[in-house]
């Protein structure tokens, strides 16, 4: 029987484009982005990042999701059915490795999520705000244990459930809810005493701020947030039926995307600024602004508890999407590879995940005296994935693409609807010259900053 009768397909269009946008809404939206605007200028962190998304982030989605559709296969598969070589294998075994990688631990961090929205329905916002709260709750072991194996297995059930019954109803029904929260969030938050400075430095460019950095560092966060190199896009293509507009799908996606982004900003950003009495060095905090900064100004609002709800609810669904794509592209890959059942595949994802993400849940804690390069468990995987493996990935598909299937064929599967490939001229040149050579950048400057040559 021919594997193209047998494999799953999204009922709609909607169902594609939620399903692809909740995998790029993500944790890299709502917590990732808005320090890295604020660290790398702001206004012009955030209209460089628009530039590249509807350059370089439209090409490779248009790419990957035309690679699985034409092939109706996962990463692995679309890659080999164009030669059974080393390199078509090298290229599609390291998309499908990075989403095996990344559902662990970030099913960690989505347990910290599902940790904090619990303690807020508790009414607890004052020990939340508290300084030790968050490093007491890593540190614990058992704890942090726990709230991971209670996302993962979340995941791992709406994964089992099947592509339109699992992952099509609930992005479907999470990703209203979630711009509806987003909305919500950040009308509040620009209304506060104060923040109207935020939002300046949020949405107005200043090119004194301007650096090559903030290129790097959009660059970064754009193939963290849309989900490019992940094996994710591949593979929700093959779920793609053919009367389905790639372009316009994918446009969808683009300005899924940014809306949230941009909301996660004017969420944040402005509120830290009230808070901090216009400090943007509270902003740089990093990776610990969204459970500790964040807290800390819910705990000084009149009504912090139901802020507090509304805000880890809309990061969970966040969460939830992204982690259900990345687990999803890692199932159908021992499915076309293996020949295995979805149930039988789905286990063996799950037992990947509880193993990996144990190491990340316990790295803070009893693991703690365990370090790779000098970074914690957590750390290492986040590095190894996004900073390396990703920029290799996508640059495996830019040659597989220029090299061997041609952007022609590209061009014929994205016109197969009927509609015209309208930016076809900006994707014919970045997906040749440019993203290759933006590619090259990020991973020369990932590499350079651990090895101490250049400051990110």
């Amino acid at each position: 029987m021919s594997s193209k009768v047998e494999r799953s397909s999204f009922s709609s269009r909607l169902g594609f484009v939620l399903s692809a946008a909740g995998s790029a809404v993500g944790l890299g939206n709502i917590w990732r982005f808005p320090y890295l605007a604020a660290k790398y200028g702001g206004g012009i962190f955030l209209l460089v990042y628009l530039l590249l998304v509807l350059s370089f982030g439209y090409t490779m989605i248009v790419a990957e999701s035309a690679l699985g559709r034409r092939t109706k296969k996962s990463p692995v598969g679309a890659f080999t059915h164009y030669g059974k070589d080393w390199m078509f294998r090298f290229g599609g075994w390291i998309n499908a490795v990075i989403p095996i990688l990344i559902v662990p631990y970030y099913s960690v961090i989505g347990g910290w999520v599902s940790k904090y929205l619990y303690a807020y329905c508790r009414g607890e916002v004052t020990a939340l705000a508290g300084d030790d709260y968050f490093s007491s709750f890593i540190t614990s072991g058992g704890k942090t244990e726990f709230w991971f194996l209670l996302f993962s297995a979340a995941t791992m059930f709406i994964i089992y459930m099947g592509v339109q019954n699992g992952i099509e109803r609930v992005s479907t029904i999470m990703m209203p809810i979630l711009i509806v929260l987003a909305v919500a969030i950040a009308v509040y938050a620009v209304t506060r005493p104060g923040a109207l400075q935020g939002v300046s430095y949020f949405l107005v460019p200043n090119f004194r701020n301007f650096s090559w950095m903030t290129v790097v560092a959009a660059m970064g966060q754009m193939f963290y947030s849309l989900s490019i190199a992940m094996g994710i896009l591949m593979t929700f293509g093959s779920y793609m039926k053919d009367d389905v507009s790639i372009e316009e799908a994918t446009r969808h996606v683009e300005l899924f995307d940014t809306a949230i982004a941009i909301l996660a900003g004017l969420m944040i950003i402005p509120a830290v600024f009230a808070f901090s009495g216009g400090n943007p060095d509270v902003l740089k905090a990093g990776p610990s602004l969204m459970f500790i900064t964040m807290p800390k100004i819910f705990a000084s609002m009149g009504f912090g508890q139901p802020a507090g709800i509304m805000f880890f609810l809309l990061v969970l669904f966040a969460a939830l999407t992204s982690a259900i794509a990345l687990a999803e592209s890692a199932v159908s890959t021992f499915e076309d590879e293996l020949h295995w059942s979805r149930k039988r595949s789905s286990l063996v994802v799950f037992a990947l995940m509880l193993v990996l993400g144990s190491l990340s849940a316990l790295g803070y804690g009893p693991l703690a005296m365990v370090r790779i390069i000098g970074m914690q468990l957590l750390d290492f995987f986040d590095f190894l994935t996004n900073s390396v493996m990703m920029p290799i990935a996508a640059m495996t598909t830019c040659l597989l693409i220029v090299r061997v299937v041609g952007v022609n064929t590209v061009a014929a599967e994205v016109t197969k609807d009927g509609a015209p490939f309208k930016r076809r001229l900006i994707f014919n040149f970045m997906i040749k010259y440019l993203c290759p050579f933006f590619v090259a950048i990020i991973l020369f400057s990932s590499i350079a900053s651990l090895l101490g040559w250049i400051k990110m």
